[in-house]
């Protein structure tokens, strides 16, 4: 029996608990997207509740699949964030347990997850679907609800069309009401103008009863025969009128098996069979239409003469027929009649062509449509385990808890997913990708994205240090700090300012001679740059005895010496040479001539500033000589 160690249990129960939480507020957030979808469908259609109940029901069943990577993404950064925060993380590894012995039981954990989702997609998501899907449909069929505002045209109920200036809402009196009546076609269209109206449902909701009053009542009377210009129509006058209108209120559940060839409401065993079919139905269209192509090939000997037959045959026999001489040879009405022929063969074959290339494209649509939905229920599935590895290692590495940063972490994180995710299911439905590259290109991005943070933050890499980005820019940029020496309150040592001015003079000397035998403002050459032998870097070797002396200067207490020292830039001591330690690669960079030359056009800069910098070397260095003679 295994036996969960109390490190095992206390990380499960930690992240348990969120986990639950966020899945059902991340349940409630995509619950709450899809009714916004639809909130047109049923607001105004007077709904029972059990129907609204089951629009909810399975809306949520459908959602679950999608809410379960969320939910893991943000559980794992809050529960490790926690962790990071309360340096709970950081006593677990002082203790000798790595990142991946920490996240062992949420590993199995998320693999579980992985397998409960599959199940989920292929057993109670297609029912799910197929339910909700026409549930949909009869909520849309169904009429609305009768209220009819004022001042303008309600147009709901079929066949009329009805204006009510003002309503009563106390005793339900309709005032100053015009009807448009087109049950029985515009050509016999009824109007009816009554003072004050009434309209009510009938017990069984199939009619409306109109009551109308005090009004007239206009229509044509449309009769065979009749011109249009003279159409003769009844007019009524009326102190009292009632009318059934048809008006089915209720609500029909639509028949289910109206889903049974969507890919959303098949599982994968169901799926595979479709494909194979549709697969083999196209494959049988494809020789069908060879076979009708081969059929309704143009023959020559159609529609000719006797004596042109004779022609025909005769130039078959020598080998060759020339439709041209044929048909330059033929009479003026013989062409016509000729050219009449090929145009309407040519339409009608164009029209027959095009209504199989219909067909074959939407057997090739729906093939794809299962072929996305099949890889749909692995992929979504998948998506769990690749959160748990992007959100575990990157709440170790924020170190923030609570519903702040790991919030907008998860949305910016889903995001990214959501966007590849619908771009590449757009290529794969269209068929510009290989269904199974679309499908699965959110996974092959994001996958590498979890396993390098893994990485990272099992080795305590500080990869969101915003101070490292910056610096590594500034470094790009050639942007270099100050120099910040301040007196020490307490010193140690003296330096030794004998030592100290003789090492100055003696970098003064080498500085000096590096600038006449290096010609630092000239452009280096592009073939010496990239292709030439490594020469040593003598410059650094100056540049770090610089620093040594800036160093042991550093515990002076003159305020002269520490403002002298301040003045010394700092020098990056690769910078005005090849841009890689590697040779091929800088080899590959130079033959590369169009990136080749902008780095060559930075270590030109580069060397420009570095001949300043060593002068401003050189001025510091005799200022702080005569500092260190005159105080010595």
């Amino acid at each position: 029996m295994l036996k969960l160690k109390k490190l095992d249990k206390f990380v499960l129960k930690s992240f348990g608990l969120l986990f639950i939480a966020t899945f059902f507020i991340c349940l409630f957030i995509f619950m709450m997207q899809f009714l916004w979808r639809y909130v047109d469908d049923l607001v105004g259609k007077g709904l029972e509740m059990t129907v609204l109940g089951q629009f909810f029901f399975y809306s949520a069943l459908t959602l679950i699949p999608a809410s379960l990577p969320l939910a893991t993404l943000l559980a794992s950064l809050i529960t490790f964030g926690n962790f990071g925060e309360r340096f709970e993380l950081l006593a677990m590894k002082a203790a000798g347990i790595s990142l991946f012995k920490i996240i062992r039981p949420l590993m199995i954990l998320a693999v579980l997850l992985c397998g409960i989702s599959f199940v989920f997609q292929n057993n109670i998501g297609p029912k799910a679907f197929s339910k909700l899907t026409t549930l949909l449909i009869s909520i849309r069929q169904k009429s609305p609800e009768l209220d009819i505002p004022e001042g303008i045209f309600y147009d709901e109920i079929d066949g009329y069309n009805i204006f009510v200036k003002e309503k009563d809402r106390k005793t339900g009196l309709l005032y100053d009401v015009i009807i448009y009546e087109f049950s029985e076609g515009f050509d016999n269209a009824r109007i009816i103008v009554a003072d004050t109206g009434q309209l009510a449902m009938t017990a069984d909701k199939q009619y409306l009863y109109l009551h109308l009053y005090s009004g007239e009542m206009f229509e044509n009377i449309r009769q065979t025969g009749v011109s249009k210009g003279n159409v003769p129509y009844r007019r009524e006058s009326f102190k009292e009128k009632h009318a059934l209108i048809e008006f089915d209120s209720g609500f029909n559940m639509a028949d289910a098996s109206i889903m049974d060839k969507q890919s959303g409401s098949k599982n994968m065993q169901t799926l595979r069979h479709s494909i194979d079919s549709m697969v083999l139905q196209n494959d049988s269209v494809g020789i069908a239409n060879y076979e009708y192509a081969q059929d309704r090939s143009f023959d020559v000997d159609r529609n000719l003469s006797k004596s042109d037959s004779i022609k025909v045959e005769e130039q078959r026999i020598l080998g060759t027929i020339n439709v041209d001489s044929l048909f330059n040879v033929s009479t003026l009405k013989k062409k016509q009649s000729v050219l009449n022929l090929a145009k309407r063969d040519i339409e009608s074959l164009a029209t027959d062509w095009s209504f199989r290339e219909v067909e074959v494209k939407n057997t090739d649509l729906q093939i794809r449509r299962h072929l996305m939905a099949w890889h749909e229920k692995i992929t979504l599935s998948f998506a769990c385990l690749v959160f748990f590895f992007i959100g575990a290692p990157l709440g170790s590495i924020i170190r923030k808890g609570g519903l702040g940063m790991p919030v907008v972490i998860s949305v910016l994180i889903f995001i990214i997913y959501y966007i590849i995710n619908t771009m590449g299911s757009k290529m794969a439905r269209e068929g510009e990708w290989i269904v199974w590259i679309g499908m699965w290109m959110s996974t092959l991005i994001l996958a590498p994205v979890g396993g390098f943070l893994a990485y990272k933050s099992n080795r305590d890499s500080v990869i969101l240090n915003s101070d490292l980005y910056i610096g590594w820019i500034k470094t790009i940029l050639g942007i270099r700090p100050e120099r910040h020496i301040v007196r020490k309150e307490v010193v140690i040592e003296e330096p030794n300012y004998n030592e100290c001015l003789s090492r100055v003079y003696d970098l003064t000397n080498k500085f000096n001679a590096y600038l006449k035998t290096h010609r630092l403002l000239k452009a280096p050459s592009y073939l010496k740059l990239w292709f030439a032998k490594v020469e040593p870097n003598e410059i650094s070797l100056y540049l770090d005895e610089l620093e040594l002396i800036v160093e042991e200067l550093s515990n002076s207490r003159s305020l002269e010496i520490l403002n002298a020292l301040n003045k010394y830039p700092i020098i990056p001591h690769r910078a005005h040479t090849r841009p890689f330690k590697f040779t091929w690669l800088n080899t590959i960079f130079g033959v590369v001539f169009p990136i080749g030359l902008f780095f060559y056009v930075r270590v030109w800069i580069f060397r420009v500033r570095l001949s300043k910098d060593i002068k401003k070397v050189l001025a510091v260095n005799n200022e702080l000589a005569n500092i260190i003679e005159r105080n010595k």
